[in-house]
């Protein structure tokens, strides 16, 4: 089973390294947008970078609308891989 907690550590480090939000701000029940106030790109740019780190393929970028909803599709996606 997929750790969760690595997961949201994974993308604390990518939205922090392609945006100005700091760490501290993203907990599970942040919304991408209107909390982050990330755009679709921004969104597209985190999604590609987890596709690389996990190595799977994220098609459905439009309904993620907050981290925990990003979590739970990559858990998903990391184990229907094993």
């Amino acid at each position: 089973m997929a750790d969760k907690n690595a997961i949201l550590d994974k993308i604390k480090d990518i939205v922090t390294d392609q945006t100005d939000v700091k760490a501290d701000q993203i907990k599970p029940d942040t919304k991408f947008k209107d909390d982050l106030d990330l755009d679709s790109l921004d969104i597209f740019e985190i999604s590609d970078a987890l596709e690389d780190a996990y190595d799977i393929e994220i098609d459905d970028d439009d309904n993620i609308e907050t981290v925990q909803n990003l979590i739970d599709y990559v858990a998903k996606l990391v184990d229907a891989k094993k």
